[in-house]
């Protein structure tokens, strides 16, 4: 048995993660995107967007430490 198509958009897959970074998820909500969002992507953007993340808070201790 195949497994089941995904079709899960970039734009809700960052909106998962960026929400899954802030913690404030109702579960109902996590329930739909475990549905319809592809894992592997789930992982890809979390892992780009943690990166971004660091690379911004890095950043700015360089601007104020001048």
């Amino acid at each position: 048995m195949a497994a089941p198509e995904r079709s899960g958009s970039l734009l809700g897959t960052v909106k998962a993660v960026l929400w899954g970074f802030l913690g404030v998820r109702q579960r109902a909500e996590y329930e739909k995107d475990i549905k319809r969002l592809n894992p592997l992507h789930l992982v890809v953007v979390g892992l780009v967007m943690a990166f971004v993340f660091v690379g911004a808070l890095i950043a700015l201790v360089n601007w104020v430490a001048g």
